[in-house]
């Protein structure tokens, strides 16, 4: 009997801000057309950390967002297989509507 098993990629990282202070709060959101839902999202730990696990294999756009701070766009992410992928994001202080983009 045959099962189909699709790969599940883990995106995971570590946000802080321009003086290296870990940043607990921030959402992160992971989008892609490869994923049902379309979107995935964390939420900063303590620690400045998240995970979003159990993604599929494909090209992310990642968004960091934090009030107070420009919000970061990651784009063109790639995503392959069972590997965990990093996107650490430094966010620096700005305007609720601020947004700096950039390819990986």
């Amino acid at each position: 009997m045959a099962s189909s098993a699709y790969a599940q990629a883990t995106l995971a990282g570590v946000v802080k801000d321009a003086s290296g202070a870990v940043l607990p709060g921030v959402t992160v959101e992971a989008a892609s057309d490869v994923l049902i839902e379309k979107t995935r999202s964390a939420v900063t730990d303590g620690t400045g950390r998240y995970q979003i696990p159990n993604l599929r294999p494909g090209s992310y756009t990642v968004t960091f967002t934090l009030t107070g701070f420009a919000t970061i766009k990651r784009e063109n992410i790639p995503l392959t297989g069972f590997a965990v992928t990093t996107a650490d994001a430094e966010l620096r202080v700005g305007t609720v509507s601020e947004t700096v983009t950039s390819d990986r």
